[in-house]
């Protein structure tokens, strides 16, 4: 099955412009503001243009041998430079499969350097990791609107070994930032190792990235694809524990002929179903990073209020330490005090303990003082610059995928 993926130049120049239109906001009016109160602190890290204008991400995620390096190269219709494949664990790094006309390999500690790809936070995980790290540079028409990210296969049993970094919080970083999960397993190996386990707690709270591919569905007869399919949806049952069904997919993501032919229709209708919402992507991902931007613009204007205050309350010269403990004991009311008094939602307000914790980390003398004008740019960005750029993200623009057998 051959797949095409195409859009317009006019389309190109809206989507790209939204995100430009954010990352232009982002780095003048709300950068400073981030920077001079300790943002990166309490929340996320500050941003950079990789953030913004990096092409939407897919993770893979399954134990080994269950399809996903192939699945890669069945979508892209080509091998990426550096894949391996084979029956044994074979890929034992993160690989950001990404478009370039130049082929290349790039290293992880090169790649976190490169502020124009959304990986630099990364750096914090280390060499350790950083070794196990690397991107993929291919020339594929599929990778100019999406990035791909085909991770390590999971280990079972006895084959659980220590990675020398911490595998399932980098799971959950990656988890935090693509635009869509798929969890594939194979239709000979339904079991969840331990560690598979581990994989799927550390992405929960994304359960409507999460999508399930029964992968090769082929190699078994109609009466057993049943039986396996009921046994997926049972295990998965005990381990995403969440009240909404996850899409399955059921197929053969492959180029090989099929061994059970009898499902073909099915199979056919079940990936043209999944292209189809591959191909949503790229422009729910642009509606996506701009609810994220308003989300961030509206928590820092609360951080601003609330840091603000706190600092007003206390002491110039005695009895600091004491008035700091007590108004952090406190902090329920202040945030109460904070939203009557600046005309806030509450439900803005970050987690009363986990403010607590960071704000007795930090000096309150340092914090500069409320500057209306400060919050008047973060105002100007949510009533006036948003508002035009999620106009120019409402207009007609899609990316289309077109299937030839």
């Amino acid at each position: 099955m051959k797949k095409l993926l195409y859009r317009t130049e006019e389309e190109t120049v809206v989507y790209d412009n939204v995100l430009e239109g954010l990352y232009s906001l982002y780095k003048s009016y709300i950068l400073d503001l981030e920077t001079e109160y300790n943002y990166y602190h309490f929340y996320k890290p500050l941003l950079t243009s990789g953030d913004f204008l990096s092409k939407p991400m897919i993770l893979l995620l399954g134990q080994y041998s269950t399809g996903k390096t192939t699945f890669i190269k069945h979508l892209i219709e080509k091998e990426y430079i550096g894949m391996r494949i084979g029956p044994e664990p074979t890929t034992d790094k993160f690989v950001a499969v990404m478009y370039n006309e130049k082929e290349q390999l790039i290293p992880g500690n090169a790649l976190v350097s490169d502020i124009t790809k959304p990986f630099s936070q990364l750096e914090s995980f280390g060499n350790s990791f950083l070794s196990k790290l690397e991107c993929s540079n291919t020339a594929s028409d599929v990778l100019k609107s999406l990035t791909i990210i085909d991770t390590p296969g999971v280990l079972s049993g006895i084959k659980q070994i220590s990675r020398g970094y911490d595998f399932e919080k980098v799971i959950y970083w990656f988890a935090q930032r693509v635009d869509l999960i798929l969890l594939i397993f194979d239709a000979h190996k339904l079991d969840i190792s331990d560690e598979f386990r581990r994989c799927i707690q550390a992405i929960k709270g994304q359960d409507s990235k999460i999508r399930i591919i029964l992968n090769k569905a082929d190699t078994i007869n109609t009466q057993q694809l049943m039986r396996v399919y009921g046994s997926l949806m049972w295990s998965l049952g005990i381990v995403i524990n969440t009240p909404e069904v996850n899409r399955v997919y059921i197929g053969s993501f492959w180029d090989k002929t099929l061994m059970y032919d009898e499902n073909r229709s099915i199979f056919e209708e079940e990936a043209s179903d999944l292209y189809k919402e591959l191909s949503k992507i790229p422009r729910n991902s642009t509606m996506i990073r701009l609810n994220d931007f308003i989300k961030r613009c509206r928590t820092l204007k609360v951080h601003i209020y609330l840091l603000t205050y706190l600092k007003k309350k206390l002491p110039y010269f005695v009895r600091k330490k004491y008035m700091k403990s007590k108004l952090l004991k406190s902090l329920d009311k202040t945030y109460e005090e904070v939203a009557k008094e600046y005309n806030l939602p509450l439900g803005d307000f970050p987690v009363v303990q986990f403010m607590s914790e960071k704000l007795n980390d930090i000096d309150w003398s340092r914090i500069p003082k409320l500057d209306k004008k400060k919050i008047d740019k973060i105002n100007k960005v949510l009533n006036v610059h948003i508002p035009q750029l999620l106009e120019m993200s409402i207009r007609t623009f899609s990316l289309i995928w077109v299937f030839k057998l």
